[in-house]
């Protein structure tokens, strides 16, 4: 097979401490918005709405909702915009919080390998983490954030 076919275009996107490594389609776009303040009911990872095209869309405070150390936002702060592709979100897109923008970086089997010295909860918002030559990104459950956003916010999910 073609080593081209092998690869995967992908976006580093950085948080706080921490990076996730996810396909860059699933990314719609970097902004820097201000949000609105977040329900009083919601949890504090869930920081709030901001407007995106013709829409609200969800942001939230990725390395919170892992029960990682997380420091508020500040001058570099952007909003990774995510396409929604489960199909429980009405807005069709939802933002994580990121610490600049994203690095485009093209991933093959030669350049990763699995990182197993945490151990992930299988029901959190993280699948695993990586070794990609010096970084140890995290690779997010897309899905499994659009459902925990989804299930806790108070507007803006399909209902069945």
């Amino acid at each position: 097979m073609d080593a081209n076919h092998e690869e995967l275009y992908s976006m580093l996107v950085p948080l706080h401490q921490h990076r996730l490594i996810v396909p860059r389609a699933c990314v719609a776009e970097v902004v820097r918005h201000p949000l609105s303040d977040p329900e009083p009911d919601e949890p504090s990872w869930l920081r709030g709405r901001m407007p995106w095209l013709d829409r609200e869309i969800p942001v939230i405070a990725f390395e919170e909702l892992a029960g990682l150390p997380f420091v508020e936002p500040g001058g570099r702060t952007r909003v990774t915009v995510f396409h929604a592709l489960a199909g429980v979100l009405t807005t069709g897109a939802f933002g994580i919080l990121s610490e600049g923008f994203p690095q485009l970086v093209r991933v093959n089997r030669q350049v990763m390998e699995p990182d197993t010295r945490h151990a992930w909860p299988e029901d959190g918002p993280v699948i695993c983490q990586i070794r990609m030559i010096n970084e140890y990104p995290l690779i997010p459950d897309l899905e499994r954030l659009e459902l925990l956003i989804a299930g806790h916010m108070t507007a803006g999910v399909e209902t069945a």
